[in-house]
């Protein structure tokens, strides 16, 4: 049984953006950083909404994290640690260091 998307199933930057009531701006920008998944096309850009819809159920990596090691999850220095690792994931780590 083949199944076959329909012109529903594929939405375009600005149905993408009503879906997820969020501005074309915010959803062209996180599309191209490859945030929210979705296929450029020439000038334009194109979504499955299928797609869109298991992004938006996907737990993010720091509940999974938090919730593997619940051992910590009281500890008074994770929140110094987190912010720490998003400092470190906001540098460049493949330039050379001066």
């Amino acid at each position: 049984m083949s199944s076959k998307l329909s012109h529903f199933d594929v939405l375009t930057l600005e149905e993408s953006a009503d879906y997820l009531r969020l501005s074309t701006a915010v959803v062209f920008e996180k599309a191209s950083d490859g945030i929210i998944p979705g296929q450029a096309i020439d000038d334009s850009w194109r979504f499955l909404k299928s797609a869109i819809d298991d992004w938006l159920s996907r737990k993010d990596d720091r509940s999974i994290l938090l919730k593997q090691a619940g051992i910590f999850a009281h500890d008074e220095t994770l929140s110094a640690l987190q912010d720490q690792i998003d400092r470190d994931r906001q540098e460049n780590r493949f330039e050379p260091e001066v």
